[in-house]
């Protein structure tokens, strides 16, 4: 009804709550003929004794206020925190629900959302850019790689038109024209199925052109000027042994051979006499 961003509702409703439930414990307090003031000291000793037993909970719960003031993180934001990737869900007082790309909720302590970097892709604004590095075999023209890539980009409904998609020409490779393709989208959620649509849109796209995407070249030389080789004499002794002993093999072999083929067709001819 009032249009407030679903941050500022959450950051809201939090405080809301933990108000009433202050205020709510007292008043129940009263009511019952409790003297507040006389409980001072003794929630004094008892809250000494709970800070040193629960500071990891302190902490959390100090973190969790620190972001839903300070707003640096709200709910439906787009945010990456070390291997996790997803959208925040839920800030509560001790911890901060995150669903991933998965759909699978990772809950996250306060306390690392402030220690650890955080990349906000939806902080103070949605638009974000994308790099798309494209290599390029040479002898293509670059006007019409450039002409292609500016196509393929306008060509996808999710990336922006203002601004506008770049083409950059970084370097000459050792055997490739390296180019990067730029653009700026308004869905963080969306950047990977976005990437994979442009690349099979690219591949597409150069494929009709007849423009070639390189591949690894490695040129092998060889230098027969050292050739023959030259061998140390311990190593020409050990072949001269291997030769001699595999030729006495082989003989003893064809002798062993001859003499079965002898016996063989020795009693092969008793039999018919």
């Amino acid at each position: 009804m009032t249009n407030v961003s679903r941050g500022v509702q959450e950051s809201i409703a939090v405080s809301i709550q933990y108000s009433l439930i202050f205020i709510g414990t007292v008043l129940l307090l009263q009511i019952w003929g409790l003297d507040i003031s006389s409980l001072a000291i003794l929630a004094s000793i008892f809250g000494v004794a709970i800070g040193f037993g629960l500071q990891g909970v302190a902490k959390e719960l100090v973190s969790g206020f620190v972001i839903t003031f300070e707003r640096a993180i709200e709910v439906g934001d787009f945010v990456e925190i070390g291997e996790f990737m997803g959208t925040v869900e839920r800030l509560n007082a001790r911890s901060t629900h995150i669903r991933s790309l998965d759909d699978i909720v990772v809950i996250v302590p306060n306390s690392r959302l402030l220690d650890t970097e955080v990349i906000n892709w939806n902080h103070r604004g949605s638009v974000s850019r994308l790099v798309f590095p494209v290599r390029v075999a040479y002898g293509a023209n670059i006007s019409t790689i450039r002409s292609a890539l500016l196509e393929v980009a306008h060509e996808n409904h999710d990336i922006l038109k203002k601004p506008t998609p770049l083409v950059w020409f970084q370097q000459y490779g050792e055997d490739f024209l390296n180019f990067q393709l730029l653009v700026w989208i308004a869905k963080p959620r969306k950047q990977f199925q976005i990437k994979s649509d442009l690349y099979f849109k690219i591949d597409e796209t150069f494929r009709q052109q007849n423009i070639n995407i390189p591949f690894p070249q490695r040129s092998l030389h060889l230098d027969s000027a050292s050739l023959p080789l030259q061998l140390s004499p311990q190593l020409e002794n050990s072949l001269s042994q291997l030769s001699e002993g595999l030729i006495a093999l082989l003989k003893s072999q064809l002798q062993t051979d001859t003499s079965n083929d002898a016996t063989n067709e020795s009693a092969k001819n008793q039999q018919e006499k």
